[in-house]
């Protein structure tokens, strides 16, 4: 007995042949598309517009629970502290923003608590006379609020005002 398609595999065949010659062209525009990243190495694809300048972003978590059982850093303590010892190095910008937090302490207990994000932007060229304004920053807080870290993070971006 010869081997014949009804309609309804012939639809099912045709649909699937369809579907991964689409995969198979698009593929790899999508994998090229992953190896221009902007912010990593700096280079664009023919398709995308090179807007702004280099600047780098720095983000800073800061806790509000104290190790060593003081009462938690209050809102109007943590902008007194961003006014005092942040807005002088940073005057141009700055955003705050509320969190919540979750990390394991020096004594190995998870602690969960309310916190602040702090960004920072500024050119890639005054990184280096930036990055110790920045330790400045955090050691004050560790210090000021009994603190074990205040987190860091860096990227490197571009950015257009």
């Amino acid at each position: 007995m010869p081997l014949t398609l009804s309609r309804v595999s012939r639809t099912r065949l045709a649909v699937t042949a369809a579907a991964t010659a689409v995969l198979a062209v698009g593929a790899p525009a999508a994998y090229a598309s992953l190896d221009t990243d902007t912010r990593a190495h700096g280079t664009t694809t023919t398709s995308q517009v090179s807007r702004g300048e280099a600047y780098t972003e720095t983000r800073l978590l800061f806790g509000t629970e104290r190790p060593d059982g003081g009462p938690d850093v209050t809102d109007k303590q943590f902008m007194k502290f961003i006014d005092d010892e942040v807005t002088p190095s940073f005057p141009d910008g700055l955003t705050v923003q509320d969190g919540r937090g979750q990390w394991r302490d020096s004594n190995g207990k998870i602690e969960r608590e309310r916190s602040y994000e702090l960004i920072l932007l500024y050119p890639t060229s005054q990184a280096h006379k930036r990055d110790a304004l920045i330790e400045e920053i955090r050691e004050d807080y560790v210090k000021e609020y009994a603190q074990d870290s205040v987190a860091r993070l860096d990227d490197r971006l571009r950015v257009d005002f």
